[in-house]
């Protein structure tokens, strides 16, 4: 019994020995799963907090009035600009006739190229023929007279000489007593006398030169004209009408009831007049170069360079009247044409540009809604400067970088906030202004 015992006791011994050890780490692993349960339960409230925030904000953000914005750029350095004109004739005038009469022949038509001093057409004057010939008629009878006087002169001019010496010698014998004083005072009379026939005669002598004189005038007209009946090309160039046929009568002059034979025009060059805004009016000067676009020709650009301005500006349209040459050698541009003539103008302080619909017309102007970083709203007074369609120039009220409402509407006002969105036009206008 003693040993079973023995053996019981040494059996159950080791089994109650480690308790003391085990309770620390179930302490342990009590204490960290509270503090777990603690950290979860605090970032939960954290997150719904957060989460609550972020929804009250989002709400408030989807409560303000959308803005559609576009930032203000500079302007290109080089303007394209392009203005109508029509093509003209470098020299264009019509041909007159200088004397009246039927048209004999006619030796040009419409579209004949003619050179300077050809013969375009002969016109019969009988009229004339006959003036000439009463002209010329005239001329020998005022010769005849003329020389008609010229004797005379020289036939009074040697009886004053004649009087002349009788009188001196008479005076010389009154004064010796051997004639009478009423003899000497006679013959001195009749000196004088015949000095006042030869002033007479020189008179009409002078008279009888200056009809001459007339009638040599007269003749010479006459005959001019009668150079005239040949109608001659002022200049070369090209026929553009043509007003008479054969038989035709034709009077003299330029009046207008008086009917032009044919209209010349000179195409080699041709002229172009654009009438240029004031604004680009400075940049405009004499041998700028440019180009002419004519619709009939493609896209095809033909050189041109101006030639002249009128260095003043139309006080009804504020704008300058520029004159463009184009060479046109082969003769394919025609007057009359329209065209649309492209400069490239250099500015030195080019503008700002801000979309079309970025403005609103006020009582005090043009405004435009500015938005700024904190996206509140101001409004900023404009002076807007050209107009591209697309786009407009703003000369002062804005700078470089500002970013301005392009949908305004009445909700979008001086102080308020605004949910910024890109404008889709902005971003296309800056494309097409970089390409």
């Amino acid at each position: 019994m003693s040993s079973t015992a023995h053996q019981n006791l040494s059996v159950s011994a080791p089994s109650g020995g480690p308790r003391p050890h085990r309770r620390p780490l179930a302490v342990l692993l009590a204490l960290a799963l509270l503090l777990a349960a603690l950290w979860a339960l605090g970032y939960r409230v954290r997150q719904t907090r957060a989460q609550r925030l972020a929804g009250s904000a989002a709400r408030e953000q989807n409560a303000l009035p959308v803005a559609a914005v576009a930032p203000v750029q500079l302007a290109p350095t080089v303007l394209e600009l392009s203005l109508p004109g029509n093509i003209q004739a470098l020299l264009e005038t019509p041909i007159y006739a200088r004397a009246d009469g039927y048209v004999r022949r006619r030796l040009v038509d419409i579209g004949d190229r003619v050179q300077a001093g050809q013969l375009l057409a002969e016109i019969e004057s009988p009229e004339l023929d006959q003036q000439i010939l009463e002209a010329e008629a005239n001329l020998r009878r005022a010769r005849s007279s003329l020389e008609q006087a010229q004797a005379a002169l020289e036939q009074v001019r040697a009886h004053m000489e004649l009087a002349q010496v009788t009188a001196q010698r008479w005076q010389t014998l009154v004064a010796k007593g051997v004639l009478s004083k009423q003899e000497g005072d006679e013959k001195q009379a009749v000196f004088l006398a015949r000095k006042a026939d030869v002033a007479a005669a020189e008179a009409a002598v002078r008279a009888a030169e200056e009809a001459v004189a007339a009638n040599e005038s007269s003749l010479r007209r006459l005959l001019e004209l009668r150079a005239f009946r040949q109608v001659r090309a002022p200049f070369a160039g090209v026929i553009t009408a043509r007003n008479v046929e054969v038989g035709a009568l034709v009077t003299a002059g330029s009046s207008a009831a008086v009917r032009e034979m044919y209209r010349l025009a000179r195409i080699d060059r041709l002229r172009v007049q654009v009438m240029v805004p004031q604004s680009e009016a400075p940049l405009i000067r004499v041998g700028l170069p440019c180009a002419l676009h004519v619709a009939e020709f493609g896209e095809r650009r033909i050189p041109a360079v101006v030639r002249r301005t009128a260095t003043a500006l139309d006080p009804s349209t504020r704008t300058l009247l520029t004159e463009v040459e184009v060479a046109n050698p082969a003769g394919k541009l025609l007057p009359g044409m329209y065209a649309i003539v492209h400069f490239r103008l250099e500015r030195l302080r080019p503008p700002l540009l801000i979309p079309s619909g970025a403005y609103r017309n006020t009582e005090k102007g043009p405004v435009a809604a500015v938005v700024g970083p904190d996206g509140a709203v101001r409004f900023a007074s404009l002076r807007l400067g050209r107009d591209y369609g697309g786009q407009i120039e703003v000369l002062s009220g804005l700078e470089v970088g500002q970013r301005v409402v392009v949908n305004l509407t009445d909700e979008i006002r001086p102080g308020v906030k605004v949910r910024v969105v890109s404008s889709p036009k902005g971003r296309q206008g800056r494309q097409e202004r970089g390409s």
